[in-house]
């Protein structure tokens, strides 16, 4: 028996086009001998789907869409996700299924038992879980067909890993009990730092375990904010690697039953590799699904711009990304030069808008009634949020002028604590790094210079800064990045306390208190900001939800709130 392993990269909702696509791997699948061709997790529609599930004709037409793909390639069977209408006593309309079809028909099916609600998931919401798990006995072998999650609960590997178990129940074990001969699990499983490895590692302790080889089919593409990365896989039973698909893109290989050999594709060489190819993955298929052909980013001479910049040329091509830098009277020449260079290597348009008469126009207009109404801070800030949201002004004009989306360029340790402007460096349509912690996004700009330099070597030196107000840096307003970096990352991805942080970090507790409290006073800022693209275990946006009116305070931390204003944005 030869079984193709069909990665796909599907438009949620674009039906007819998935199926064509379906059909067309099959038909390749089919060309190269395989008698199975397995795609991934709901590859009909996409995933998540989310509420369109909901919609009974969506339903249908899914199902209506495989058949007819499955009698167009009558000479291979095709296991491929699908909703599937659920019993009206199971609460649910729909079930998250895996279908095989042959000659139009289907020919066996099983539904997703492990339905999971954490991060980004949120599968309870749409689906019905399986009530009971079978083997598939096809062709005189019996083979366990699991989906994503029901693979991802073994008893053994997880406590090793010191992570406690989120279901009672074990799909796969249950299926061994069965005398499966393999493995197969279609997934939508989504990028993270890490993931790569550690599904493969998990897949094989499967593996190991019951002695079984074991095949991944994994969606590849972008989905909104979720990056899927493929590296589909085929481990045999000791768990070694005898076959995967490429990382961040679309891919076929047919192995052999019994063998269980194929290619092994190159993976990144490293997390920086794997995170630089996720955001480009990520930018292009947002943009391309919600309907762009062009995109546009503000030039400030910094980093993060470049950085934005320079992810966008590779997802699109230079012709694609249209620049605009928008000075005023704090924007230094070197900042401009560095710009206008970043431009030229990039082989982007650059167009130069300044704000400083606008600016000017509204200091005339603002003054007068801010005479003694307010202390010198707090009318300096309010100078630096009226360029700021200038500058929003400027690319929210020229998109509605040229159709093109705004790439929103702060990252995430400006997200993390409000250092970033409501409806100015904030506005945009997708908010490319905000994934992205500002130590990672040195990383990230010394890679895309690792052929040539692109991101101008000054842009690397200096020091960062928003050029809001006369010598800005970013350490007037902010600890050291690393040090700020390193309390995000242990608060919002390891949920440590400020004690556990100020313990395992050697840092001033005061210190981690006041930026704990930073962070939690500025989810106002996350939930108005452009939709992130996540490569972290843990980003803001649809995988992590606080209340934003809210006062509780870490009983740690509750002498400093009560002691002044040191959380306050």
């Amino acid at each position: 028996m030869k079984i193709a392993l069909a990665q796909v990269n599907p438009t949620i909702g674009a039906l007819a086009a998935n199926a064509s696509k379906i059909a067309d791997f099959a038909r390749q699948a089919a060309a190269e001998g395989a008698e199975l061709a397995v795609f991934p997790e709901m590859a009909i529609c996409g995933y998540p789907a989310r509420d369109l599930v909901e919609k009974p004709e969506f339903v249908e037409e899914c199902q209506a869409l495989l058949r007819d793909v499955s009698r167009q390639v009558p000479g291979v069977a095709i296991l491929c996700g699908c909703p599937t209408p659920a019993r009206a006593e199971t609460g649910k309309s729909v079930h998250n299924t895996a279908l095989v079809l042959q000659g139009g028909d289907v020919v066996f099916q099983q539904s997703k038992m492990l339905l999971p609600t954490y991060d980004v998931f949120d599968e309870l919401r749409n689906f019905a879980p399986a009530e009971r798990q079978r083997v598939w006995n096809w062709r005189g072998r019996r083979i366990a067909v699991t989906i994503c999650e029901d693979a991802w609960n073994d008893k053994h590997y997880w406590p090793k890993k010191r992570a406690r178990l989120l279901y009672a129940e074990d799909p796969v074990a249950d299926q061994m009990r069965q005398g499966a001969d393999f493995l197969i699990n279609i997934s939508a499983s989504p990028f993270w730092r890490g993931k790569i490895g550690l599904r493969q590692e998990m897949l094989g302790a499967i593996a190991r375990e019951y002695r079984v080889p074991v095949i991944l089919v994994n969606q590849a593409g972008g989905d909104d904010q979720l990056i899927f990365d493929g590296s589909s896989l085929v481990l045999g039973d000791y768990g070694d690697l005898r076959a995967r698909a490429a990382s961040f893109s679309e891919d076929l290989f047919v192995v052999q039953a019994g063998e269980w050999r194929g290619p092994i594709r190159a993976q990144p060489e490293h997390e920086t590799a794997a995170a630089w190819q996720a955001l480009v993955l990520g930018t292009r298929d947002y943009v391309r699904k919600c309907g762009f052909h062009r995109v546009l980013v503000g030039l400030s001479g910094g980093v993060d711009s470049a950085l934005t910049a320079a992810i966008a040329v590779e997802a699109l091509g230079p012709q694609a990304v249209l620049a605009l830098t928008m000075p005023s009277r704090y924007s230094s020449p070197a900042s401009a030069a560095d710009a206008r260079c970043l431009a030229a290597n990039l082989g982007i348009e650059l167009r130069e808008v300044s704000i400083e008469p606008p600016f000017a126009a509204m200091l005339a207009a603002l003054r007068p009634e801010w005479q003694g109404a307010a202390d010198g801070a707090c009318q300096d800030l309010a100078e630096q949020n009226i360029q700021a949201r200038l500058r929003g002004m400027v690319l929210m004009a020229f998109s509605n002028r040229t159709g093109a989306l705004v790439l929103s360029t702060g990252n995430k340790s400006e997200l993390a604590v409000g250092y970033c402007t409501l409806y100015g460096d904030m506005a945009g349509g997708l908010a490319v790094i905000s994934d992205v912690l500002k130590t990672q996004v040195y990383e990230l700009a010394r890679y895309a210079n690792r052929e040539r330099e692109i991101i101008p070597r000054a842009v690397l030196d200096k020091a960062p800064s928003a050029e809001l107000r006369p010598n800005q840096t970013d350490q007037q307003d902010l600890p050291p990045y690393p040090v700020l970096d390193a309390i995000i990352l242990d608060y919002v991805e390891e949920y440590k306390s400020a004690e556990q942080i100020a313990a395992d970090r050697n840092l001033d507790p005061d210190l981690v208190v006041q930026w704990i409290m930073r962070i939690d006073r500025s989810e106002y800022k996350r939930q108005q900001a452009a939709p992130g693209l996540k490569i972290s275990k843990k980003a803001f946006g649809m995988g992590r939800r606080f209340p934003i009116a809210q006062q509780y305070v870490e009983k740690t931390a509750r002498p400093a709130a009560a002691a002044g204003e040191r959380g306050k944005p």
